[in-house]
């Protein structure tokens, strides 16, 4: 971090999207680095501030602004749906527009106002080659060879989705660490357990990799929809009910569309005394 951030403190944004909720720190003004240290110190949640995912926004020369993402274990992530339409929906709002573009490493992604409070942002297409997913090797992505037969798909980072028969008798604590970590799975995986609510409804958990269980996740409510439409349990546009709420996801000829709330709830400054111990 800069000297002067180590002398004044670190401004920081707490933020959720259906209680999936973020540290963000904006380096446009600031110029801070953020380590993975940094992150897993940030990430305690008795300790620090708690957060499932960190975000830290930077400027670009092509796209509004650029975004690089930390999972709680330091890690770094490829992309974070729920976590990209909250920062596009404060952006949006301090620059009164009504849609802007973010740069991830999954490329230029649109964000949008929805109305209603609600924030739209599009995904990119999913991956669905093995190898960019990734996995170890190839197979049938809609029935990998593990008990379940899940489905492998990539948004930026892998995921594993599981259709069972009532995803909220899982547990969770015990099969997600299990599946994100299977061999199958190099860069390991976010895990997702749903079913089918109706044609255009489903229910899902989801375990995160790097992070454990979480509320909410965008780019897994993305993987899901993906594998249920190709599954045929449902159409492209569903809804998807989490842990903690409801997401809409759209796959469109453009890409997987997200649309949700979004909360900014509340600002504060990393003292130097608590920097200076990380």
């Amino acid at each position: 971090m800069s000297s002067d951030t180590a002398q004044t403190g670190l401004p920081f944004m707490k933020m959720h999207g259906l209680g999936n909720d973020f540290v963000v720190i904006d380096a446009r003004e600031t110029g801070a680095e953020v380590t993975a240290p940094l992150a897993r110190a940030l990430a305690d949640r008795h300790r620090g501030v708690g957060f499932d995912q960190l975000a830290v926004i930077h400027a670009d020369d092509e796209a509004d602004l650029r975004l690089v993402f930390f999972n709680a274990d330091g890690s770094l992530s490829a992309t974070c749906g729920n976590a990209t339409r909250c920062i596009a929906r404060w952006e949006m709002d301090r620059r009164r527009v009504a849609a802007l573009t973010l740069r991830t490493e999954r490329g230029l992604l649109a964000a949008v106002d929805a109305g209603g409070g609600l924030t739209s942002v599009n995904m990119g297409p999913p991956v669905l080659d093995w190898r960019g997913v990734p996995l170890a090797e190839d197979v049938d992505l809609d029935h990998l060879p593990i008990p379940g037969a899940p489905v492998a798909t990539g948004m930026g980072n892998p995921h594993c989705t599981f259709f069972v028969a009532d995803a909220e008798a899982v547990d969770l604590a015990a099969e997600g660490p299990r599946m994100e970590h299977h061999p199958l799975f190099p860069e390991r995986t976010n895990v997702q357990f749903a079913h089918v609510i109706g044609p255009d409804h489903l229910r899902m958990r989801v375990w995160e990799r790097g992070t454990g269980i979480t509320l909410a996740s965008g780019s897994s409510s993305c993987a899901v929809a993906v594998a249920a439409a190709r599954r045929g349990l449902t159409g492209r546009r569903v809804r998807i009910t989490l842990d903690g709420g409801d997401i809409l996801i759209d796959w469109r000829e453009d890409g997987v569309w997200m649309t949700g709330p979004a909360a900014h709830v509340f600002s504060g400054v990393l003292t130097p005394a608590w920097l200076g111990s990380v």
